[in-house]
């Protein structure tokens, strides 16, 4: 259909229109693109300020954090390291710090002593400083003077823990190039008590063994010195000197009690002498804390006159055996079986034995083709209806091996692992061992029938006296100490080492019946020579034959015996044993009469009165 000429100019128009606006339409959004593009560019150069910026603070912070540390925080260290490099220094030496009793004794200290220098650069006359010095100090004078005049060193020590009257002479001859600076020497006023426990210091003192060795990093201290300017060959200028004081080292006060350490040193040496045994040891502790009372074996050593230069004696000597040996503990072990069963039968278990229940008599017991015996013969009547009391009176092995199996591997292990058996204690002292024991999922009938009465596992001292102590203390198990506290030359405490409890192991009412049953060993079963007039002391003997290369030693033993008193509310524990003691051997008889000696030892030390 044709448009009329109205039409046709109308479309006209509106095709110049759209025209007009694509024409603004496209020029707005250049110039927006424009604008969007400053912006763009405006946005990135900001950031790129702020990260020029953000860097060149983090540089300057990062030298400010530089020159902080370089001058305060090491500043001390590094002022003491430029001066080293244009002094030379003369030590002063920290004193060791002091190891008293839970009393205040001492029984580890220092005297003062002197140490002697030379500086090569600064002598004058070789020859006469060489002979003055071996004059004075009984060295010899061909090798000083060898050592002065060809050594490449700036500074020769020549002698240590010379005495003062020495040190007098010396100054007074006023050699040039000669010096000498107050040094320590460590002493031991009771020379072999405690030996095994205290152990030793190098000639530098650094404890390197027993509590010497454990809290070096208390005892040591930080040694100072006295710094005097030097030219570039080491020869001394003006300028004077500088002193660092030395920072003392911090004292041990020990759970030891001196009194009672004598009293068991006294009684091993006696037994030591009467039986010449491999060793005789003891410990003795506070069963409420598990503090570690005493601690004594023989043959023991002057720690005043360490025989240095004989290493097997020595590390034989040193060796604290309480805590670093094992052995087979034999009837001394039933404590801890009689522990369990009572627990167990206090608890319902329909497995355990009530102290009413009467053993069979038979004399041996058959398990897993492994035949088991009791010392005794049975004869004419000897262990016939026995009840648990009267097993550990005679120390009834079959009785106890009635007891494990009965309980079970499960139920019995769970008591070993609460008694602390298989692990160490956790004592303070370097070089414990913890014991050995057959693995759960290892372990025979035959094997937990003879660990029932102490054979088949290994323990330490340490270890058997903790578990009785808990046994009989209410069932508490704590970790035995040997220091109660580190504290300065002032007397200031800077640690306090309290006791820690581990786990429970029975109930107070096992541990109280158990306690009684004890007593009746010791008043009328086999620890009868452990039994005091007007005391309650209750215990348990051991004997047990000893174990080399898988088979039975021949006429070796080792004896014991642990008891404690009073049995209603113990207050001492100790542990007795006796490594192959020569002609008696029974624990009764050889053990048993140490204990009672000790026991008496500490009645008398601290004025208990008999029960009325």
């Amino acid at each position: 259909m044709h448009k009329t000429i109205y039409e046709r100019r109308s479309d006209a128009r509106s095709r110049k229109g759209s025209a007009s606006d694509r024409f603004f339409y496209e020029s707005g959004r250049a110039s927006e693109i424009g604008r969007q593009t400053k912006k763009y560019a405006s946005t990135v150069l900001r950031k790129r300020l702020f990260a020029v910026v953000l860097a060149v603070a983090f540089l300057f912070l990062l030298i400010f954090a530089r020159f902080f540390y370089l001058q305060v925080v090491d500043g001390e260290h590094l002022r003491y390291l430029a001066l080293d490099q244009w002094t030379r220094e003369i030590p002063v030496v920290a004193a060791r710090g002091r190891i008293t009793d839970r009393n205040g004794v001492v029984l580890a200290d220092n005297r003062t002593a002197y140490s002697v220098f030379v500086r090569p650069n600064a002598v004058e006359d070789a020859r006469l400083t060489a002979e003055t010095l071996a004059s004075l100090l009984g060295a010899e004078e061909s090798a000083l003077y060898e050592r002065i005049t060809s050594s490449r060193v700036s500074e020769l020590t020549v002698a240590k823990h010379i005495e003062r009257a020495a040190a007098e002479q010396l100054e007074a001859h006023d050699l040039p190039g000669v010096y000498y600076a107050q040094d320590n020497v460590r002493v031991y006023p009771y020379g072999e008590l405690l030996s095994r426990v205290l152990g030793f210091t190098s000639v530098d003192n650094t404890g390197l063994t027993g509590l010497e060795k454990y809290y070096d990093r208390y005892l040591a201290g930080t040694d100072g010195e006295i710094a005097s300017f030097t030219d570039l060959v080491g020869a001394e200028v003006d300028g004077g000197t500088t002193y660092l004081p030395a920072t003392d080292g911090l004292g041990l006060e020990l759970t030891i009690d001196y009194e009672i350490q004598a009293v068991a040193e006294a009684a091993m040496l006696a037994l030591y002498e009467q039986y010449s045994p491999v060793t005789a040891q003891c410990v003795v502790l506070d069963p409420d804390t598990f503090d570690i009372l005493a601690m004594a074996e023989a043959p023991s050593y002057d720690l005043n006159d360490v025989p240095r230069d004989e290493p097997e004696l020595l590390n034989a000597l040193s060796r604290n055996n309480l805590v670093s040996d094992i052995y087979e503990p034999g009837s001394t072990f039933k404590i801890v079986t009689a522990a369990a069963n009572l627990e167990e039968y206090f608890k319902g278990n329909a497995n355990a034995f009530s102290p009413q229940h009467v053993f069979s008599s038979s004399r041996t017991r058959t398990v897993d083709g492994t035949t088991i015996r009791c010392w005794s013969d049975h004869a004419n009547g000897k262990h016939s209806n026995q009840t648990l009391a009267e097993a550990l009176n005679n120390s009834c092995n079959p009785c106890f091996t009635d007891i494990a199996l009965a309980l079970g591997t499960e139920t019995f292990y769970d008591y070993l692992e609460l008694f602390g058996f298989g692990k160490v204690t956790g004592i303070d002292f370097s070089g414990e061992a913890q014991g050995m024991l057959v693995t759960e999922s290892a372990v025979r009938l035959c094997d937990l029938a003879r660990i029932g009465f102490g054979q088949s596992v290994a323990v330490t001292a340490i270890q058997l006296a903790c578990a009785a102590a808990s046994a009989v203390n209410g069932g508490y198990y704590y970790r035995p100490r040997l220091v109660r506290s580190i504290a300065s030359a002032d007397g200031k405490i800077e640690e306090e080492i309290a006791p820690v409890l581990v786990n429970r192991t029975v109930s107070e009412r096992t541990s109280r019946l158990l306690a009684q049953m004890l007593e009746g060993v010791v008043a009328k079963g086999s620890g009868s020579r452990a039994f005091i007039e007007g005391y309650k002391v209750a215990g348990k003997t051991g004997t047990a034959q000893k174990f080399e290369n898988g088979s039975i030693a021949q006429g070796k033993y080792v004896s014991s015996f642990l008891g404690f008193f009073p049995s209603d509310d113990p207050q001492y524990l100790a542990l007795v044993i006796v490594d192959e003691p020569v002609g008696a051997y029974y624990g009764s008889v050889v053990a048993a009469p140490a204990a009672k000696e000790i026991f008496e030892g500490i009645i008398e030390v601290k004025g208990i009165e008999p029960y009325e």
